[in-house]
Order: structure tokens, then sequence, then C-alpha cells
């Protein structure tokens, strides 16, 4: 077949009177192809023909190979045909098959080639206000601790404004609190958000949608509609599935370092204002231009404040503790030890409440598989109290500093009770932490009276902080020369 350049000479030529012989013998091509294109009308482009392969000894085998490689696709990916597989089962299926490996090989990997191209995306339109959602996975440092966390992104696909917070774990009450958090910022709720099937607000099912019953709560309390996306069809939701790695690329590298979680989720807020000046990638405007557009659109916050909490109830044991999701145990208070106790789960703490449904203890929350043990160092005094006798193998001893565990451990028995319950009325009246530093202070401050001092001690640090430098004070020696005097006079 002859070029454009060829053809096109082969009519010029003909142009210039030259006889289809000469042309011919010009070009170098025979008479007969002269002759046909010096005839030819139409050059318009031809859609080109698909080439009809040559028979193959395969063929008759191809649609049972074909029924095996799509069921395939509805099992087990770690079950399913190999080409030595497929092979080794038509050579015991029909003993006439006289194919090679090679032949079947390339047979089941081309047609496997063409069952994972890529499905056609509608690309949808995504009006002011909507919302996607969805959780992602970033390395961090908690109290100097190596951790991995789960961070739930909230993004308005109309201006790709998103909104991060980070959470222990990926439970309905990480997600009810993560986006009650990005409302109250934002002043408003969205009228519809798109979530993944699989997170903690619930899954659908065919056309049926089971809804958590802390997140239908949620949702009815703030109005807003939901859609769940299908099983394993992350496009649906695109938007926020590119956000995950870009919000974990420029707001989690480095990694960061925090002590408070909560603290840090309300500067990753404000962090996130600061991206809404750059320009949207397809519609070449300001972000934070096209979220006021979004802010229009969101629904007015409720009157009253949700309280993103789950309440159950839980056995305690023969120490006191609760346990949670499974394999997280929790102390209460030795007297509840047998009985059920109310227990309040919530995305950062699990609250033990009393009889009059006050908060009697509150732990931070612990995920994972691995078995999880929270003391509550009130929980331990109140048993100490009662038998001194193990403070050398309580867990007390092992949280208060080594010159107060020094200090304690020389004590006598009746001085160590008087001393455990100072600590105690401390950690009652102001907290554990509280009644430590004032143990502290007291042995960096020797007195007659300990104990009293450190009574004292908490009061100031209530009162005036943290500062624990003592002036000296005025000069009370005369005083005590007085008293001196007056107890040897006869």
């Amino acid at each position: 077949m002859l070029n454009m350049s060829q053809i096109n000479c082969i009519r010029d030529l003909r142009k210039e009177g030259y006889s289809v012989a000469r042309i011919a013998r010009e070009v170098s091509v025979d008479e007969k192809t002269a002759r046909k294109y010096l005839c030819m009308e139409d050059f318009s482009p031809k859609p080109p023909q698909k080439k009809e392969g040559l028979p193959s000894k395969l063929d008759p085998y191809k649609p049972q190979i074909d029924g095996w490689l799509s069921n395939d696709e509805k099992e087990n990916s770690k079950q399913r045909h190999t080409a030595q597989r497929v092979y080794d089962r038509l050579v015991e299926l029909h003993p006439e098959f006289g194919c090679s490996y090679p032949t079947v090989s390339r047979y089941v990997r081309k047609t496997r080639a063409q069952r994972s191209s890529y499905r056609a995306c509608q690309e949808l339109v995504w009006h002011p206000g909507e919302a996607q959602g969805d959780f992602g996975e970033a390395d961090c440092y908690e109290r100097g601790v190596k951790q991995r966390k789960h961070y739930l992104v909230c993004v308005f696909p109309n201006s790709n404004a998103d909104f991060p917070q980070m959470f222990n774990g990926e439970t309905s009450e990480c997600i009810c609190q993560g986006f009650q958090d990005v409302f109250e910022f934002i002043g408003g709720v969205f009228p519809l958000v798109v979530i993944d099937n699989a997170t903690g607000a619930g899954r659908r099912i065919g056309q049926e949608i089971r809804e958590a019953k802390l997140f239908a709560q949620f949702r009815a309390h703030y109005g807003f509609s939901i859609r769940f996306c299908s099983p394993a069809s992350g496009w649906e939701k695109g938007c926020v599935e590119n956000k995950i790695g870009t919000v974990r690329r420029n707001r989690f590298v480095p990694l960061p370092e925090f002590d408070d979680l909560q603290q840090y989720n309300k500067g990753l807020l404000e962090q996130a204002t600061s991206f809404q000046g750059n320009t949207h990638y397809k519609k070449n405007t300001i972000i934070g231009e096209l979220f006021e557009q979004d802010r229009e659109a969101l629904l007015p916050l409720p009157r009253y404040r949700f309280d993103v909490c789950r309440y159950v109830y839980a056995k305690a044991d023969g120490y006191g503790k609760v346990e949670i999701d499974g394999n997280h145990h929790y102390s209460t208070r030795p007297e509840y030890r047998g009985s059920e106790v109310l227990v309040g789960i919530r995305a950062h703490t699990v609250d033990i409440y009393d009889d009059k449904r006050k908060i009697l203890v509150s732990h931070v929350r612990k995920f994972g598989k691995e078995r999880s043990d929270s003391v509550d160092p009130r929980t331990s005094m109140a048993v100490l109290m009662r038998n001194v006798g193990a403070w050398p193998n309580s867990g007390v001893r092992e949280m208060v500093s080594s010159p107060v565990r020094d200090y304690l451990d020389a004590l006598d028995r009746e001085s160590l009770k008087d001393a455990l319950r100072t600590m105690n009325l401390l950690s009652e009246r102001y907290s554990f932490e509280r009644a430590l530093d004032a143990f502290d202070l007291v042995l960096r401050n020797p007195g007659n009276a300990p104990f009293s001092d450190a009574m004292v001690f908490a009061a100031r640090m209530a009162e005036f902080g943290d500062q624990t430098d003592l002036d000296a004070g005025p000069d009370l020696s005369l005083y005590d020369q007085l008293l001196e005097q007056r107890r040897v006079q006869p």
C-alpha cells in the first residue's frame, strides 16, 4: 500500500501529461497500481478494520476458560485459576486436548487484561455544601511515643476545601465527633455527605441501608442526609480519596508531635484555613472564595449540642474493672466490684458513672486488638487505704517519683497510712498529679508536719499555679525564743 506522498506524486505527474507507463517507472510501482490511484475519487479516512485472527486449536475450549475466569472474580483473590491450573484442568477434562501450555497462558493473560481494563467514569457534579468523608492513617508522636492514628477528612468537592481530624480509631463515636468538630468550626452543617461503606456510620447491603445507632441519632439531631458508597467503589467519592493522600503528605510530614490530641485537632482546623488561599485545581478560582458558596448552602446549627456518647452497662470484675470493646479494661471503684456500672464511651475518653449519674472516673480511651488496663490512681488509693500492706506491690508506688517512693517506703505502717490518707484527700480535692507535686515539694522543703505542709502546698498551687518557689517570709525565731522561755520557767 502506497503512502499519501507517493499517491500525490502519481496524480501530480498525470497533471503534467505523463503517461501511465512513465508514471509507473518514475514512482517505481506497477501500472495497475498507478492506474488505480489515478481513478480513485474518494480519499476520505476510513475506520480501521479489525484484523481477524487465524483459527486456533484453543478456540473450542475458550468458552469454558472464559467461564472459569468469570467465576474467579466472585471468589477469594488467593483462590483463583492460574494459567497452569487452567491448562491442567483442560488436560484432565479433555483427553484429546492438544494445545501447549504457552498457548493457554497467553490466552489467560490476554483475557484477564481485557477484564481488568478501567471502566468509564461519569464526571459528577457536586453542588455547594455537599461533602465527602473518609478515614486515612498516619504516624505521629504522642507524648514522645510513635503511634499510628486514624484521621477523618471532611472535604467539600465544590470548593475542594478540607478539614481533617485525628483519632485513635474509626468508630461511630470518632466519626460523629469529627463531623461535630467541623460543624462547630465552620458554623453550619453540610446538607449531604457521601461516606465509605465500611465506616462506623453504617453500611449499605444491596439496597438496604443499615446505620449505626449513634450515627443515626447524630444525623437526626443535625438534619443532614447521607449516601453510602457501593462496596469497593472508591471512585464514587474520588475527591476525598485524593484528599486522604494530600492531607497526609502536606499536614503530617514531618511526623507531628503533640501531648494533647484534642488540642492538636483544634490546630488542624485552624491550619486548614491557610490552605484555602490556593487555587482550585480545575476551576482556576481561589478555594476560599468557592468555600463561601459552600458556607452559604450549609444548614444552621441546632439549638442544643449533641452529646457524642454511647452508653452501656458493664459488669465490674473482682478488681472493680469493666471490659469495653472486648479487650480493654478500665477501673471503677472497689465497692463496685461484681455490680453493673454505667459507662459512657466517647471518641477520646471512657467515663465511669456513679449511682447519681455523675462522672466518677474518666479514662483515656484505648483502641487496638491488644489487651489494655487503665487504672485510675484514686481507685488504687481507695484500695490501699484499706490494705496498707499492699503498698510495696501497688500500682500507685510505680506512679510516684523516686524521692517520694523512697520516703514512703521508709515510713512505718501508721505513718504510711496517714500519708496515703493525705494523698487520697488531695487527689479527690484537686488531682492525683497535684497531690504528687505537693509531696515532692514537701521533700524539698522539709518541716515538722509534712502531711499538713502537703495540704498547704497543694492549696497554694491550686490558687497561684505551679510556681513552687517559696519566699523566706518573716523571721519568727523571736516567737520560738519566747515559747522556749515560758516552757522552762517554774
